[in-house]
This record gives C-alpha cells, sequence and structure tokens, in this order.
C-alpha cells in the first residue's frame, strides 16, 4: 500500500508529463510536415547546404522509421528518415538543423555532449542494473545493496541533466542555421519551427522528470521500508 501511493506521489505526474510531450511532438510534427518551405529545399538538400555552408565534413545516410533521424558521433554521419530527408516542410528543415546543431558541438568539442557520450555505456548498463540492485536489497533486507542500486539510478538523473542543455543548444544553432542560410525567412516558418524544436526539448524535459521521480521513488520506499523495521 505504501509503495503504491509513494508511486502516485513520485510517479504519475512525470507520467502524465511524458505523455503530453509525445502527444505534443506528435501533432507538432504532423502539423509542420505539412507545411512548406520557402526555399522549396528537401531536408537532404538543407543538410548538404548548410554542411557546406559551416564546413563540416559529415556523411549523410538514410534510415528507418520516423522521428529516428539523429547526428552520430562516433561515426560522423547524419542519419535521416525518409520522411525527413525526401520533404520539403519546415518542418523536416527544423529537424535536420537540430542534428547539425549536434554535428556542429561535436566539431567543437563541446564539453556538455563529450560528457553525455562518456555516460552513453554507463547509463546503458545501470539502467537495468540499478532497479534489479535496489529491489534486490529491499527483498534480502540488505539496505547497502538497496543504496547501490540507487546511486546507479541517479546515473540516468545526472545523464538526464546533461542532455538538456546539448539540445537546448542544438535548438539554439538550428535556429540561427535557418535564418543565417536563408532556408527560412518568413515569421510563420521560423515560429513553426521553434514550435518543432520547443516539442522536442519537452520530452527531455519529462525524461529528466521520470528520472528523478523514479530515483525519489526508490528513496521512498527504503524509507518507508526502514521506518516498518523500526
Amino acid at each position: 500500500m505504501w509503495g503504491m501511493s509513494t508511486y502516485f506521489i513520485f510517479g504519475l505526474p512525470a507520467l502524465l508529463l511524458a505523455l503530453y510531450a509525445q502527444w505534443r511532438v506528435s501533432t507538432t510534427y504532423q502539423k509542420y510536415m505539412r507545411v512548406p518551405n520557402a526555399a522549396g529545399m528537401t531536408g537532404l538538400q538543407v543538410a548538404q547546404y548548410l554542411l557546406r555552408s559551416v564546413g563540416l565534413a559529415v556523411g549523410i545516410e538514410g534510415i528507418a522509421g520516423q522521428l529516428t533521424d539523429h547526428y552520430d558521433p562516433r561515426h560522423k554521419v547524419l542519419r535521416l528518415s525518409q520522411g525527413v530527408a525526401q520533404s520539403s516542410s519546415v518542418g523536416a528543415v527544423a529537424v535536420v538543423a537540430h542534428e547539425l546543431g549536434h554535428a556542429m558541438q561535436d566539431a567543437e568539442a563541446y564539453m556538455p555532449l563529450r560528457l553525455r557520450a562518456g555516460l552513453v555505456p554507463v547509463v546503458t548498463f545501470t539502467s537495468w542494473l540499478g532497479p534489479l540492485i535496489f529491489f534486490g536489497g529491499l527483498l534480502f533486507q540488505l539496505e547497502p545493496l538497496a543504496q547501490l542500486g540507487i546511486f546507479f539510478v541517479a546515473g540516468a538523473v545526472v545523464f538526464s541533466l546533461l542532455t538538456l542543455p546539448v539540445e537546448l543548444n542544438a535548438s539554439r544553432r538550428a535556429m540561427q542555421l535557418l535564418e543565417q542560410g536563408g532556408i527560412l525567412t518568413d515569421e510563420v516558418a521560423l515560429e513553426g519551427a521553434r514550435q518543432m524544436l520547443s516539442a522536442a526539448a519537452l520530452t527531455y524535459v519529462a525524461a529528466l522528470a521520470q528520472a528523478l521521480s523514479t530515483m525519489l521513488y526508490y528513496i521512498s520506499l527504503l524509507g518507508g521500508g526502514r521506518r516498518r523495521r523500526f
């Protein structure tokens, strides 16, 4: 009963925020993928043009799916979904410019990006191991083991905290690229790009809220178990 009540206190608000963020991303994406950009350039053409304009030697590859577009710093490759690469919409160029923002960060050795990249293998490992260790500690009443599980779970919080400035900075760079490159010139299109990028940023805020709420939930479970023993 204690665990269920604390879940609703810590987990439910974060879950609702995550659902809202996903809905906003989906609806904003669908809306601005139907609005053509004045330049009439596809996402692929914009990527090629902007890469030349900033002097980056980055490859471009296709990738399956929707909203799967990303920059791979390990292989120096920009991967674009078919829907974005072939679309001449405001939404497509906003996605491309954001990922190019990450390529610029990589070229400049942007510290938050490097720190986040270094944490990826660690967090990938601890994200599934942490809960197992924590609940094992609770089950066998081994508080140090449960505390270790919380420490591992805290890694996701740190990762999400590092992700926010990386993504916000990439979005700021994206708007500069689109304005200075003359890709989007009218205010309606620029506002559409801003809404696309703002919706995407909200998903990272939601991810941070979920990571933090999970950690607080575990801490409350450990505290509740301690109180029941004494």
